[in-house]
């Protein structure tokens, strides 16, 4: 991780991951997706569910659990993707929140997937030396 990087709050792909959740919080607090109680409770659980395991990832400091949590985290932001397009389909979003709100839970995925990839690497780079190491004892 980056020698910046002091707390889950620092990390960037939970910072849009949080940003998102409290933009759909808003979204759906009123208008037509506020009335439609299983759809509203839906989109914010999977809203909440990104940053919540972006955070729980980042405290078991092992890098292959970390990248787990962030699998998970994927898989919430992409289930919020689809409530966006339900909602819009729904006609409970109009077309440039729906931009703004289907962007940022894209630039929270890519966030997300490449932080992923990087403690699967580095899982595995960790793994070698391991193995390594036994070898030559």
């Amino acid at each position: 991780m980056d020698k910046g990087v002091r707390g889950f709050r620092d990390l960037i792909c939970r910072q849009l991951s949080h940003q998102l959740k409290g933009e759909i919080f808003d979204w759906t607090e009123t208008g037509p997706a506020s009335r439609d109680f299983k759809y509203r409770d839906q989109s914010r659980d999977s809203s909440k569910s990104a940053p919540r395991n972006i955070s729980e990832g980042f405290g078991r400091y092992l890098p292959l659990e970390f990248a787990t949590f962030l699998k998970y985290a994927r898989a919430s932001l992409m289930e919020t993707q689809n409530h966006v397009i339900d909602g819009r389909d729904s006609r409970y979003i109009a077309d440039p929140l729906y931009s703004r709100l289907f962007n940022l839970a894209g630039a929270a995925l890519r966030a997300t997937t490449n932080l992923m990839l990087s403690k699967q690497r580095q899982a595995a780079r960790e793994a070698a030396d391991r193995r390594a190491r036994r070898r030559r004892t």
